[in-house]
Protein backbone atom coordinates (compact mmCIF):
# COMPACT_ATOMS: atom_id res chain seq x y z
CA UNK A 1 0.00 0.00 0.00
CA UNK A 2 2.85 2.36 0.94
CA UNK A 3 4.42 1.42 -2.68
CA UNK A 4 0.68 2.39 -4.59
CA UNK A 5 1.10 5.94 -2.09
CA UNK A 6 4.64 6.88 -3.58
CA UNK A 7 3.53 6.03 -6.78
CA UNK A 8 0.60 7.72 -7.30
CA UNK A 9 1.78 11.07 -5.60
CA UNK A 10 5.00 10.80 -7.86
CA UNK A 11 3.27 10.16 -11.11
CA UNK A 12 1.30 13.80 -11.15
CA UNK A 13 4.34 15.38 -10.10
CA UNK A 14 6.14 14.49 -13.22
CA UNK A 15 3.22 14.70 -15.68
CA UNK A 16 2.64 18.01 -14.68
CA UNK A 17 6.26 18.84 -15.18
CA UNK A 18 6.27 17.11 -18.63
CA UNK A 19 3.02 18.97 -19.83
CA UNK A 20 4.67 22.20 -18.59
CA UNK A 21 7.36 21.80 -20.77
CA UNK A 22 5.44 20.42 -23.82
CA UNK A 23 2.67 23.57 -23.30
CA UNK A 24 6.44 26.14 -22.91
CA UNK A 25 7.73 24.80 -25.72
CA UNK A 26 4.89 24.70 -27.83
CA UNK A 27 3.39 27.62 -27.28
CA UNK A 28 5.92 30.18 -26.31
CA UNK A 29 8.65 29.28 -28.74
CA UNK A 30 7.09 29.50 -32.36
CA UNK A 31 5.42 33.09 -30.53
CA UNK A 32 8.70 34.46 -29.42
CA UNK A 33 10.58 33.29 -32.52
CA UNK A 34 7.73 35.07 -34.57
CA UNK A 35 7.41 38.78 -32.30
CA UNK A 36 11.51 38.57 -32.92
CA UNK A 37 11.16 38.54 -36.15
CA UNK A 38 8.40 40.99 -36.97
CA UNK A 39 10.58 43.54 -34.29
CA UNK A 40 13.70 43.04 -36.47
CA UNK A 41 11.84 43.49 -40.19
CA UNK A 42 9.80 46.42 -38.61
CA UNK A 43 5.89 46.67 -40.11
CA UNK A 44 5.04 43.53 -41.25
CA UNK A 45 2.01 41.55 -43.49
CA UNK A 46 0.95 39.23 -41.06
CA UNK A 47 0.05 35.60 -43.09
CA UNK A 48 -2.42 33.55 -40.91
CA UNK A 49 -3.84 30.04 -42.62
CA UNK A 50 -7.22 29.01 -42.12
CA UNK A 51 -7.37 25.72 -43.41
CA UNK A 52 -8.59 23.53 -41.13
CA UNK A 53 -11.94 22.49 -40.14
CA UNK A 54 -13.66 25.44 -38.30
CA UNK A 55 -13.75 25.06 -34.67
CA UNK A 56 -12.59 25.91 -31.62
CA UNK A 57 -9.15 25.26 -31.96
CA UNK A 58 -8.83 27.20 -34.93
CA UNK A 59 -10.81 30.00 -33.03
CA UNK A 60 -8.25 30.43 -30.10
CA UNK A 61 -5.08 29.93 -33.02
CA UNK A 62 -6.57 33.24 -34.78
CA UNK A 63 -7.04 34.92 -31.38
CA UNK A 64 -3.27 33.93 -30.97
CA UNK A 65 -2.00 35.01 -34.22
CA UNK A 66 -3.98 38.31 -34.64
CA UNK A 67 -2.31 39.21 -30.89
CA UNK A 68 1.11 38.58 -31.85
CA UNK A 69 0.03 41.02 -34.74
CA UNK A 70 -0.81 43.65 -32.82
CA UNK A 71 2.13 43.15 -30.19
CA UNK A 72 4.39 43.48 -33.54
CA UNK A 73 1.95 46.31 -34.94
CA UNK A 74 1.79 44.47 -38.01
CA UNK A 75 0.06 46.85 -40.90
CA UNK A 76 -2.17 44.23 -42.54
CA UNK A 77 -3.23 40.27 -41.90
CA UNK A 78 -3.90 37.87 -44.64
CA UNK A 79 -6.07 35.32 -44.07
CA UNK A 80 -5.14 32.05 -46.81
CA UNK A 81 -8.42 30.36 -46.73
CA UNK A 82 -8.78 26.65 -48.02
CA UNK A 83 -12.18 25.41 -45.98
CA UNK A 84 -15.12 23.15 -45.87
CA UNK A 85 -16.36 24.66 -43.06
CA UNK A 86 -17.14 23.91 -39.45
CA UNK A 87 -19.40 24.68 -36.26
CA UNK A 88 -21.72 27.98 -36.83
CA UNK A 89 -21.06 28.80 -33.34
CA UNK A 90 -17.31 29.00 -33.67
CA UNK A 91 -17.81 30.67 -37.00
CA UNK A 92 -19.60 33.10 -35.59
CA UNK A 93 -17.22 34.57 -33.02
CA UNK A 94 -14.43 34.18 -35.07
CA UNK A 95 -16.15 36.46 -37.87
CA UNK A 96 -16.97 39.01 -34.73
CA UNK A 97 -13.64 38.95 -33.48
CA UNK A 98 -11.92 39.39 -37.50
CA UNK A 99 -14.71 42.77 -37.95
CA UNK A 100 -13.86 44.11 -34.92
CA UNK A 101 -10.12 43.91 -34.53
CA UNK A 102 -8.58 47.14 -35.18
CA UNK A 103 -5.83 45.77 -38.14
CA UNK A 104 -7.21 45.62 -41.61
CA UNK A 105 -7.79 42.04 -42.66
CA UNK A 106 -7.85 40.58 -46.43
CA UNK A 107 -9.37 37.21 -47.09
CA UNK A 108 -7.28 35.40 -49.84
CA UNK A 109 -9.41 32.15 -50.91
CA UNK A 110 -7.08 29.72 -51.94
CA UNK A 111 -9.05 26.84 -52.53
CA UNK A 112 -12.62 26.56 -51.24
CA UNK A 113 -14.34 28.85 -48.72
CA UNK A 114 -17.08 27.08 -48.53
CA UNK A 115 -20.24 27.43 -45.29
CA UNK A 116 -18.64 28.72 -42.56
CA UNK A 117 -14.75 29.48 -44.35
CA UNK A 118 -17.41 32.01 -46.08
CA UNK A 119 -18.56 33.46 -43.35
CA UNK A 120 -15.23 34.43 -42.16
CA UNK A 121 -14.26 35.82 -45.78
CA UNK A 122 -17.43 38.14 -45.81
CA UNK A 123 -16.45 39.41 -41.76
CA UNK A 124 -12.79 40.78 -43.55
CA UNK A 125 -11.96 44.31 -45.27
CA UNK A 126 -11.29 42.53 -48.69
CA UNK A 127 -11.40 38.87 -50.39
CA UNK A 128 -9.07 38.10 -52.80
CA UNK A 129 -9.74 34.90 -54.81
CA UNK A 130 -7.49 32.39 -56.61
CA UNK A 131 -7.84 31.16 -60.21
CA UNK A 132 -10.08 28.03 -59.26
CA UNK A 133 -11.05 28.68 -55.93
CA UNK A 134 -14.79 28.69 -55.38
CA UNK A 135 -17.06 31.03 -52.05
CA UNK A 136 -20.62 29.81 -50.89
CA UNK A 137 -22.61 26.73 -50.31
CA UNK A 138 -23.12 27.87 -46.56
CA UNK A 139 -26.74 26.41 -45.82
CA UNK A 140 -26.81 25.03 -42.19
CA UNK A 141 -26.11 21.21 -42.00
CA UNK A 142 -26.25 18.90 -39.40
CA UNK A 143 -23.26 16.15 -38.35
CA UNK A 144 -23.97 14.46 -41.09
CA UNK A 145 -24.28 16.79 -43.82
CA UNK A 146 -27.82 16.91 -44.12
CA UNK A 147 -29.31 20.48 -44.43
CA UNK A 148 -31.28 21.30 -41.19
CA UNK A 149 -34.70 23.13 -42.49
CA UNK A 150 -34.88 24.53 -38.66
CA UNK A 151 -36.97 28.29 -39.39
CA UNK A 152 -35.36 29.82 -36.42
CA UNK A 153 -32.06 28.21 -37.34
CA UNK A 154 -31.72 29.35 -40.65
CA UNK A 155 -33.20 32.75 -40.28
CA UNK A 156 -30.17 33.54 -37.71
CA UNK A 157 -27.33 32.38 -39.84
CA UNK A 158 -29.08 34.41 -43.12
CA UNK A 159 -28.98 37.35 -40.78
CA UNK A 160 -25.67 36.87 -39.96
CA UNK A 161 -24.53 36.45 -43.32
CA UNK A 162 -26.15 38.63 -44.83
CA UNK A 163 -25.18 41.32 -42.68
CA UNK A 164 -21.57 40.43 -42.55
CA UNK A 165 -21.80 40.65 -46.45
CA UNK A 166 -23.72 44.45 -45.99
CA UNK A 167 -20.70 45.73 -43.93
CA UNK A 168 -18.57 45.85 -47.13
CA UNK A 169 -21.37 46.60 -49.13
CA UNK A 170 -21.87 43.47 -50.85
CA UNK A 171 -25.28 42.43 -51.84
CA UNK A 172 -27.49 40.67 -49.33
CA UNK A 173 -28.98 38.80 -51.53
CA UNK A 174 -26.74 36.99 -52.96
CA UNK A 175 -25.55 36.50 -49.52
CA UNK A 176 -28.76 35.05 -48.38
CA UNK A 177 -28.67 32.78 -51.57
CA UNK A 178 -25.52 31.09 -50.32
CA UNK A 179 -27.71 30.10 -47.08
CA UNK A 180 -31.76 29.50 -48.13
CA UNK A 181 -32.05 26.68 -50.95
CA UNK A 182 -35.54 27.86 -51.08
CA UNK A 183 -34.63 31.25 -52.15
CA UNK A 184 -34.68 31.77 -56.27
CA UNK A 185 -32.23 34.78 -57.25
CA UNK A 186 -31.45 36.03 -60.79
CA UNK A 187 -28.03 36.26 -62.04
CA UNK A 188 -27.75 35.44 -65.09
CA UNK A 189 -27.02 39.12 -66.74
CA UNK A 190 -24.18 38.84 -64.28
CA UNK A 191 -22.49 35.38 -64.46
CA UNK A 192 -24.61 33.95 -67.03
CA UNK A 193 -26.50 31.43 -64.71
CA UNK A 194 -29.49 31.84 -62.18
CA UNK A 195 -29.89 30.67 -58.81
CA UNK A 196 -32.76 28.38 -58.67
CA UNK A 197 -34.75 27.06 -55.94
CA UNK A 198 -33.55 23.86 -53.90
CA UNK A 199 -30.27 25.16 -55.05
CA UNK A 200 -27.47 26.46 -53.13
CA UNK A 201 -25.28 29.45 -54.36
CA UNK A 202 -21.44 28.66 -54.96
CA UNK A 203 -19.59 31.07 -56.77
CA UNK A 204 -16.27 30.45 -59.05
CA UNK A 205 -13.06 33.39 -58.51
CA UNK A 206 -14.50 35.41 -62.25
CA UNK A 207 -18.30 35.06 -61.04
CA UNK A 208 -17.27 36.15 -57.35
CA UNK A 209 -15.52 39.35 -58.80
CA UNK A 210 -18.21 40.08 -61.39
CA UNK A 211 -20.75 40.21 -58.75
CA UNK A 212 -18.97 42.12 -55.77
CA UNK A 213 -18.35 39.59 -53.67
CA UNK A 214 -13.88 39.48 -54.75
CA UNK A 215 -12.30 42.46 -55.31
CA UNK A 216 -9.28 40.88 -56.84
CA UNK A 217 -8.06 37.77 -58.52
CA UNK A 218 -4.58 37.03 -57.57
CA UNK A 219 -2.43 33.43 -57.88
CA UNK A 220 -0.26 33.99 -54.30
CA UNK A 221 -0.12 35.35 -51.23
CA UNK A 222 2.36 37.67 -53.15
CA UNK A 223 0.29 39.06 -55.27
CA UNK A 224 -2.36 39.66 -52.94
CA UNK A 225 0.45 41.61 -51.01
CA UNK A 226 1.06 43.40 -54.53
CA UNK A 227 -2.76 44.35 -54.81
CA UNK A 228 -2.47 45.90 -51.20
CA UNK A 229 0.14 47.83 -52.22
CA UNK A 230 2.48 46.31 -49.05
CA UNK A 231 5.60 45.00 -51.64
CA UNK A 232 8.70 45.35 -49.36
CA UNK A 233 7.01 44.49 -46.59
CA UNK A 234 8.11 41.28 -44.72
CA UNK A 235 5.76 38.74 -44.57
CA UNK A 236 5.53 37.30 -41.23
CA UNK A 237 3.73 33.44 -41.46
CA UNK A 238 1.70 32.60 -38.55
CA UNK A 239 1.48 28.85 -38.23
CA UNK A 240 -0.46 26.53 -35.24
CA UNK A 241 2.29 25.37 -32.88
CA UNK A 242 2.66 21.66 -31.65
CA UNK A 243 0.60 21.91 -28.93
CA UNK A 244 -2.22 23.97 -30.73
CA UNK A 245 -2.38 20.78 -33.39
CA UNK A 246 -2.26 18.46 -30.20
CA UNK A 247 -5.27 20.23 -28.88
CA UNK A 248 -7.06 19.95 -31.76
CA UNK A 249 -6.94 16.51 -31.78
CA UNK A 250 -7.35 15.98 -27.98
CA UNK A 251 -10.35 18.04 -27.87
CA UNK A 252 -12.48 16.29 -30.57
CA UNK A 253 -15.48 15.02 -28.98
CA UNK A 254 -14.59 11.31 -30.00
CA UNK A 255 -11.00 11.63 -28.37
CA UNK A 256 -12.17 13.66 -25.27
CA UNK A 257 -14.77 10.63 -24.49
CA UNK A 258 -11.84 8.08 -25.15
CA UNK A 259 -9.76 10.13 -22.46
CA UNK A 260 -12.53 10.61 -19.95
CA UNK A 261 -13.12 6.42 -20.12
CA UNK A 262 -9.28 5.51 -19.73
CA UNK A 263 -9.07 8.50 -17.03
CA UNK A 264 -11.69 7.33 -14.64
CA UNK A 265 -11.10 3.42 -15.09
CA UNK A 266 -7.55 3.86 -14.69
CA UNK A 267 -7.98 6.15 -10.92
CA UNK A 268 -10.26 3.65 -9.74
CA UNK A 269 -9.10 0.86 -10.86
CA UNK A 270 -5.26 1.56 -9.21
CA UNK A 271 -7.62 2.82 -5.91
CA UNK A 272 -9.23 -0.66 -5.92
CA UNK A 273 -6.91 -3.12 -7.21
CA UNK A 274 -3.49 -1.19 -6.16
CA UNK A 275 0.00 -2.85 -6.87
CA UNK A 276 -0.42 -3.04 -10.83
CA UNK A 277 0.78 1.36 -11.26
CA UNK A 278 -0.08 1.02 -14.78
CA UNK A 279 -3.73 1.61 -14.80
CA UNK A 280 -2.63 4.64 -12.53
CA UNK A 281 -0.35 6.08 -14.94
CA UNK A 282 -2.82 5.79 -17.63
CA UNK A 283 -5.86 7.55 -15.85
CA UNK A 284 -3.48 9.83 -14.51
CA UNK A 285 -2.32 10.91 -17.93
CA UNK A 286 -5.35 10.35 -19.74
CA UNK A 287 -6.77 13.36 -17.75
CA UNK A 288 -3.67 15.66 -17.85
CA UNK A 289 -4.02 15.04 -21.36
CA UNK A 290 -7.63 16.16 -21.51
CA UNK A 291 -7.34 19.35 -19.48
CA UNK A 292 -3.90 20.37 -21.48
CA UNK A 293 -5.99 20.33 -24.43
CA UNK A 294 -8.87 22.24 -23.30
CA UNK A 295 -6.07 24.35 -21.85
CA UNK A 296 -4.50 25.20 -25.06
CA UNK A 297 -7.66 25.54 -26.56
CA UNK A 298 -8.42 28.50 -24.49
CA UNK A 299 -11.29 26.73 -22.32
CA UNK A 300 -9.78 25.51 -19.63
CA UNK A 301 -8.88 27.50 -16.66
CA UNK A 302 -7.39 26.89 -13.33
CA UNK A 303 -10.47 26.80 -11.18
CA UNK A 304 -11.63 23.73 -13.66
CA UNK A 305 -8.28 21.94 -12.79
CA UNK A 306 -8.50 22.85 -9.03
CA UNK A 307 -11.84 21.49 -8.95
CA UNK A 308 -10.59 18.17 -10.91
CA UNK A 309 -7.77 17.38 -8.05
CA UNK A 310 -9.95 18.38 -5.20
CA UNK A 311 -12.87 15.84 -6.68
CA UNK A 312 -9.61 12.87 -7.12
CA UNK A 313 -8.73 13.59 -3.42
CA UNK A 314 -12.14 13.20 -2.41
CA UNK A 315 -12.46 10.28 -3.62
CA UNK A 316 -9.36 8.79 -2.28
CA UNK A 317 -10.59 9.35 0.94
CA UNK A 318 -13.85 7.99 0.87
CA UNK A 319 -11.77 4.69 0.00
CA UNK A 320 -10.08 5.00 3.36
CA UNK A 321 -12.25 7.17 5.98
CA UNK A 322 -15.90 6.30 5.31
CA UNK A 323 -18.12 8.77 5.14
CA UNK A 324 -21.68 7.42 4.44
CA UNK A 325 -20.88 8.74 0.83
CA UNK A 326 -20.78 12.04 1.62
CA UNK A 327 -17.47 12.44 0.50
CA UNK A 328 -17.75 10.43 -2.69
CA UNK A 329 -20.64 12.31 -4.17
CA UNK A 330 -18.50 15.65 -3.09
CA UNK A 331 -15.63 14.26 -5.02
CA UNK A 332 -17.90 13.23 -7.95
CA UNK A 333 -19.64 16.72 -8.15
CA UNK A 334 -16.00 18.50 -8.05
CA UNK A 335 -14.86 16.06 -10.80
CA UNK A 336 -17.86 15.87 -12.69
CA UNK A 337 -18.03 19.97 -13.09
CA UNK A 338 -14.40 20.46 -13.03
CA UNK A 339 -13.73 18.30 -16.54
CA UNK A 340 -17.92 20.15 -17.49
CA UNK A 341 -16.25 23.72 -17.09
CA UNK A 342 -12.94 22.89 -18.81
CA UNK A 343 -15.02 21.90 -22.02
CA UNK A 344 -16.12 24.42 -25.11
CA UNK A 345 -19.13 22.84 -24.89
CA UNK A 346 -21.00 22.10 -21.16
CA UNK A 347 -23.90 19.45 -23.37
CA UNK A 348 -21.13 18.06 -25.46
CA UNK A 349 -18.82 17.11 -22.42
CA UNK A 350 -21.80 16.10 -19.87
CA UNK A 351 -22.94 13.22 -22.73
CA UNK A 352 -19.42 12.43 -23.17
CA UNK A 353 -18.74 11.81 -18.95
CA UNK A 354 -22.18 10.03 -18.91
CA UNK A 355 -20.67 7.31 -21.96
CA UNK A 356 -17.40 7.87 -20.11
CA UNK A 357 -18.98 6.58 -16.79
CA UNK A 358 -20.62 3.97 -18.47
CA UNK A 359 -18.04 2.44 -20.41
CA UNK A 360 -15.36 2.88 -17.36
CA UNK A 361 -17.93 0.93 -15.00
CA UNK A 362 -17.86 -2.39 -17.08
CA UNK A 363 -13.99 -1.92 -17.95
CA UNK A 364 -13.75 -2.29 -14.22
CA UNK A 365 -16.09 -4.79 -13.41
CA UNK A 366 -14.44 -6.62 -15.51
CA UNK A 367 -10.49 -6.29 -14.81
CA UNK A 368 -11.69 -6.42 -10.60
CA UNK A 369 -13.41 -9.72 -11.30
CA UNK A 370 -10.21 -10.70 -13.09
CA UNK A 371 -8.51 -10.08 -9.70
CA UNK A 372 -10.40 -10.53 -6.90
CA UNK A 373 -8.17 -11.63 -4.63
CA UNK A 374 -5.87 -8.40 -5.02
CA UNK A 375 -8.56 -6.01 -4.32
CA UNK A 376 -8.59 -3.61 -1.29
CA UNK A 377 -11.30 -4.86 0.03
CA UNK A 378 -9.59 -8.23 0.78
CA UNK A 379 -8.23 -5.75 3.90
CA UNK A 380 -11.93 -5.01 5.21
CA UNK A 381 -13.07 -9.06 4.58
CA UNK A 382 -12.68 -12.13 6.55
CA UNK A 383 -11.53 -14.84 4.02
CA UNK A 384 -10.19 -17.67 6.21
CA UNK A 385 -12.04 -21.00 6.55
CA UNK A 386 -12.40 -23.75 8.62
CA UNK A 387 -12.78 -26.02 5.66
CA UNK A 388 -12.80 -30.25 5.89
CA UNK A 389 -9.57 -30.30 3.95
CA UNK A 390 -8.21 -28.23 6.89
CA UNK A 391 -8.83 -30.99 9.54
CA UNK A 392 -12.34 -28.93 10.59
CA UNK A 393 -15.49 -30.35 10.63
CA UNK A 394 -18.66 -28.73 11.25
CA UNK A 395 -21.42 -29.06 13.76
CA UNK A 396 -24.15 -31.08 11.36
CA UNK A 397 -21.08 -33.40 10.65
CA UNK A 398 -19.71 -34.14 14.42
CA UNK A 399 -23.58 -36.05 14.77
CA UNK A 400 -22.55 -38.42 12.71
CA UNK A 401 -19.49 -39.49 14.62
CA UNK A 402 -21.32 -41.14 17.31
CA UNK A 403 -20.15 -44.57 17.74
CA UNK A 404 -17.41 -44.14 16.18
CA UNK A 405 -13.68 -45.00 17.72
CA UNK A 406 -10.30 -42.84 17.48
CA UNK A 407 -7.11 -41.85 19.21
CA UNK A 408 -5.87 -38.96 21.39
CA UNK A 409 -3.30 -37.29 20.24
CA UNK A 410 -3.24 -34.72 22.87
CA UNK A 411 -4.56 -35.31 26.92
CA UNK A 412 -7.78 -34.68 27.42
CA UNK A 413 -8.22 -32.59 30.32
CA UNK A 414 -10.83 -33.25 29.83
CA UNK A 415 -11.23 -31.16 26.54
CA UNK A 416 -8.55 -32.10 24.01
CA UNK A 417 -8.27 -33.31 20.10
CA UNK A 418 -8.67 -36.95 19.42
CA UNK A 419 -8.00 -38.35 15.44
CA UNK A 420 -11.22 -40.06 13.98
CA UNK A 421 -10.01 -41.46 10.33
CA UNK A 422 -8.24 -38.50 9.02
CA UNK A 423 -10.24 -36.07 10.47
CA UNK A 424 -8.91 -33.87 13.79
CA UNK A 425 -11.90 -33.33 16.54
CA UNK A 426 -12.49 -31.37 19.42
CA UNK A 427 -13.70 -33.68 22.21
CA UNK A 428 -14.21 -33.50 25.77
CA UNK A 429 -14.82 -36.45 28.35
CA UNK A 430 -17.18 -36.75 31.25
CA UNK A 431 -14.41 -35.26 33.33
CA UNK A 432 -11.77 -37.84 33.77
CA UNK A 433 -8.30 -37.90 32.32
CA UNK A 434 -7.28 -39.50 29.33
CA UNK A 435 -3.60 -39.29 28.45
CA UNK A 436 -2.23 -39.20 24.48
CA UNK A 437 -2.01 -42.38 22.08
CA UNK A 438 -5.26 -44.09 24.08
CA UNK A 439 -8.08 -45.64 21.80
CA UNK A 440 -11.52 -43.45 22.55
CA UNK A 441 -14.94 -43.77 21.79
CA UNK A 442 -18.08 -41.35 20.81
CA UNK A 443 -20.77 -41.78 23.06
CA UNK A 444 -22.77 -38.81 22.35
CA UNK A 445 -22.75 -35.98 20.02
CA UNK A 446 -24.78 -32.90 20.51
CA UNK A 447 -24.40 -29.41 18.50
CA UNK A 448 -21.09 -29.11 19.07
CA UNK A 449 -20.11 -30.77 21.72
CA UNK A 450 -18.38 -34.63 20.82
CA UNK A 451 -18.11 -36.57 24.37
CA UNK A 452 -15.73 -39.58 24.78
CA UNK A 453 -14.91 -42.21 26.73
CA UNK A 454 -11.95 -44.34 26.70
CA UNK A 455 -11.63 -47.92 25.81
CA UNK A 456 -10.51 -50.30 28.31
CA UNK A 457 -9.08 -53.58 26.86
Amino acid sequence: MNRWRRRLSATPIALLAALLLVTLAGLFGPRMEQARAASEAGPAVYVIPVKQTVESGLQSFLERAYKEAEEAKAEHVILVINTLGGKVVNAESIGHFIRENKIPTTAFVEGKAVSAGTYIALNADNIVMQPGSTIGAAAVVDGSGNLIENPKTISFWTSEMSESAALQGRDKSIAVAMVDPNVELSLKDKIGRDKLKGEILTLTASEAEKVGYSEHTAASVDEVVKWLDLEGRAQIEVVPSLAENAARWLINPVVMTVLLILGIAGIVIEMLVPGFGAPGIIGLLSFGLYFFGHYVAGFAGMESVVLFVIGIALLIIEVFVPSFGILGILGSAALITGVVMAASDPMTAFISIVIALVAAIILITIFVRMNKKRGIWNKFILRDKLTTEQGYLSADVKDSLLGLEGTTITPLRPAGTVLIGDNRVDVVTSGEFIDTNRSVKVVKAEGTWVVVKEIVK
